[in-house]
């Protein structure tokens, strides 16, 4: 059988669990998550290899009306990769019992790109099999779907149905990435992830996505020694930055223990962490800043 390889763009209105998907499909937490929409903000690759296949994910962030300029830039991170896949995959939340003026919008642009699609009504664990066939029905009728495929992205089930459909949209080729590889974002951007997603897990809604990470120093540990992480959290407010201090700086550590243990778990041996939390008012609507930070480049 001939080698398969092909690019995925993985879209869906912020929250329908995309990253959690993504973390399924290939056996690995490459993608943070938490229950808070608009998690994810940057375009990273996920990599799944196989004997005669290799897919290649991208998680995108949310497509959503902005508010902002880092907003404007997630949404337009998402649509770009629209027209650079072989395959979209379009992820919707089952237990939404209508069509969202959002799922209209991201139809138009799968419509406008014209790529083959495979239509995933997740979280079906959370719903009536009447109302996931009403869903169903809802949808198809939206749009000529390659094919629509009902899972549980965090009980996974039917992932091995999503992963046949797409083998068979994909192009022939040869592998794109050594079989190791589940990941091409480096190490340093996945740790400064890991700790904003333990600032949204453990603030909940008490501060707002207005929170960003800056790794300042990273040096990877040799043999048995530590790897040493110096990482800046950002905020907007100093109401805000009290928050995540916390009494005598309790929720800090808090945030800092999670990210450490999660951190060791992806580097495969000790990590030193030091955190420090600064306010930079108005930070998601500043070019220059938002650039320094990753955001909007190439």
């Amino acid at each position: 059988m001939a080698h398969k390889t092909g690019m995925v763009t993985v879209i869906g209105r912020p929250n329908v669990g995309k990253s959690t998907l993504i973390n399924a499909l290939v056996g690995e937490k490459i993608a943070i998550t938490s229950p808070r929409p608009q998690t994810t903000r940057n375009n990273m690759r996920a990599i799944l290899s196989a004997e005669d296949y290799q897919l290649i994910f991208i998680d995108t962030p949310g497509i959503h009306s902005p508010k902002n300029k880092l907003g404007e830039m997630m949404t337009e991170a998402a649509r770009k990769t629209l027209s650079e896949v072989d395959v979209i995959l379009y992820i919707c939340d089952s237990t939404d019992r209508t069509l969202l003026s959002a799922d209209r919008r991201i139809i138009e642009l799968i419509r406008q790109a014209a790529k083959p699609t495979v239509l995933l009504l997740n979280k079906i664990d959370a719903i009536p099999k009447e109302a996931l066939l009403e869903r169903i029905s809802t949808l198809s009728g939206e749009y000529d779907f390659a094919e629509i495929i009902p899972v549980s992205a965090l009980k996974k089930d039917g992932l091995d149905i999503v992963i046949d459909a797409l083998v068979k949209l994909i192009p022939e080729g040869p592998a794109l990435y050594d079989e190791e590889y589940v990941t091409d974002t480096s190490v340093r951007d996945i740790a400064s992830e890991i700790i904003r997603e333990k600032v949204l897990l453990y603030t909940k809604d008490e501060v707002p996505h207005g929170t960003g990470v800056e790794i300042v120093r990273f040096i990877e540990g040799e043999g048995r020694q530590a790897t040493h992480i110096d990482a800046t959290i950002y905020c907007e407010k100093d109401s805000h930055k009290a928050i995540i201090l916390g009494k005598g700086g309790a929720m800090l550590g808090k945030i800092g223990t999670a990210a450490r243990k999660d951190i060791e778990k992806l580097i495969g041996g000790p990590a030193d962490l030091k955190l420090w939390v600064k306010v930079r008012e108005n930070w998601r609507n500043n070019n220059g800043f938002l650039h320094d930070q990753g955001f909007g480049g190439d």
